[in-house]
């Protein structure tokens, strides 16, 4: 681990401060939670795989204009990134009926949704993250209406991109969580995609056997865990049969 000033810790991450002004080191933990922290265990290899994954989907999104924090990877768990803003509110993205949304509407695990419904949750782990309307995000001052469409527009977008990718190995893109912060350049300011892209927080599942491949595995003690993000690194062409090594960062897009 990277010997620096800790910044922040949370379940799966630790942020250090970086080598530059501007920006941190994003550590990935083994550490495996769920409920909020309720549930807890360590899956060996899960940061290795989420550095992967994350830094992958990352990089491929910059590629088509949709900036985020990633700058480049440094090792097996660590990557550089900018320092942003965070904006305390998650973005849930869903195609696929499943968790929550099962619970409090009475929709069947696995039910179509009319079209993308895009949720938005106040980050608190002390109120357990409870869904709130774009009244609360702009009567409280957490994002400005301007901003809120800049988060709509762009968490579309993602979905779009990440449908595509993950159709084309077999991977159903259930849902998956968002996070965004600002970052200031001189006086002007920009909306970013932060946080990270895994199967930590996406729902995936097999396209023909509907098998989780994600962090409900742990959830609902399902079992194989690690092989089931192992599979995703895999199908993503990013992870050699043997299991998860330090690779060959992909370039980075600046």
């Amino acid at each position: 681990m990277t010997r620096r000033r800790p910044v922040y810790e949370g379940k799966a991450k630790v942020l250090f401060e970086g080598p530059e002004p501007g920006t941190l080191v994003q550590y990935f933990k083994d550490d495996a939670t769920a409920f909020n922290g309720e549930k807890k265990s360590t899956v060996t290899g899960k940061g290795v795989l989420n550095n992967r994954i994350s830094e992958h989907l990352m990089v491929k999104l910059s590629e088509i204009g949709i900036h985020n924090h990633f700058i480049r990877r440094l090792n097996m768990r660590e990557q550089l990134i900018k320092e942003v803003e965070i904006i305390p509110v998650e973005i849930i993205v869903r195609n696929v009926a499943a968790g929550s949304i099962c619970t409090r509407l009475g929709i069947a695990e696995g039910t179509a949704l009319p079209r993308t419904i895009i949720e938005y949750c106040f980050k608190s782990d002390d109120l357990n993250d409870p869904v709130v309307s774009e009244e609360h995000i702009t009567a409280f001052g957490w994002a400005t209406p301007v901003e809120l469409d800049e988060i709509m527009s762009l968490s579309l977008r993602v979905n779009d991109f990440l449908l595509g990718l993950f159709t084309a190995i077999g991977i159903r893109l259930i849902d998956f969580k968002l996070e965004f912060g600002r970052v200031f350049e001189g006086d002007e300011m920009q909306i970013i995609l932060a946080d990270e892209i895994s199967p930590d927080n996406c729902r995936l599942w097999d396209t023909a056997t509907n098998k989780k491949l994600d962090k409900d595995r742990f959830r609902r003690d399902l079992g194989g865990v690690e092989d089931a993000y192992q599979e995703v690194a895999r199908r993503l062409g990013i992870m050699p049969e043997g299991g998860p090594g330090d690779l060959q960062g992909t370039t980075a897009i600046q």
